[in-house]
């Protein structure tokens, strides 16, 4: 691996030990994977994805996939309408219903191409409610993350020439001036 595909894959697992001080995941989140490698490379979005770019990102994700069991979801371009690549068995037990799409480079994007073909038995999905995610240059994942969004902040800002944004999610807040958010704050009152 050459020392810029290095550099990428540590980015990476910076920002990746960033997002899971924020939100320790595990087997029962899904995490949304949103990635240009045009961009990580300096290019425009759309004109210049590699399988190598997206091969170092995967590294860096894979193995903090393989030591906490966090579903993954990788996000298509914009010409599969956003779709995102996830293994059967996480469509299955989430209930997203899978899509007749293939993601190739041109449509899907080359990280959604490169993930498919890793993948055990991958299928594509319109959409999905995501725990947390990873914007890697700018390609807008927050459709499909759970409503309420929170930015985490990493000491990394970007990957590659790309921009980078994590996100973790947490339950709505509900009830009013009366309402206990914490399980530890409540009160039994009868």
């Amino acid at each position: 691996m050459s020392e810029a595909l290095a550099t990428i894959r540590e980015q990476v697992q910076q920002v990746i030990r960033d997002l899971h001080e924020a939100m320790s995941l595990s087997s029962e989140h899904l995490l949304v994977v949103g990635t240009s490698t045009s961009e990580v490379i300096g290019e425009k979005i759309g004109t210049s994805g590699t399988a190598e770019v997206a091969n170092a990102i995967y590294e860096g994700i894979r193995v903090y996939q393989e030591k906490t069991g966090v579903q993954l979801a990788f996000q298509c371009c914009e010409h599969l309408n956003r779709a995102l690549v996830v293994e059967k068995e996480t469509a299955k037990q989430r209930g997203y219903e899978p899509v007749s799409a293939v993601p190739i480079r041109s449509a899907g994007g080359a990280m959604a191409t490169f993930v498919y073909n890793q993948m055990h038995d991958p299928v594509l999905v319109e959409s999905v409610r995501g725990d947390a995610g990873i914007d890697i240059g700018d390609t807008f994942i927050g459709m499909h993350l759970k409503p309420v969004v929170v930015p985490v902040r990493s000491q990394t800002s970007s990957i590659g020439m790309a921009h980078v944004t994590l996100a973790r999610t947490r339950p709505k807040l509900i009830g009013g001036v009366r309402a206990v958010y914490k399980e530890q704050d409540k009160i039994e009152r009868f």
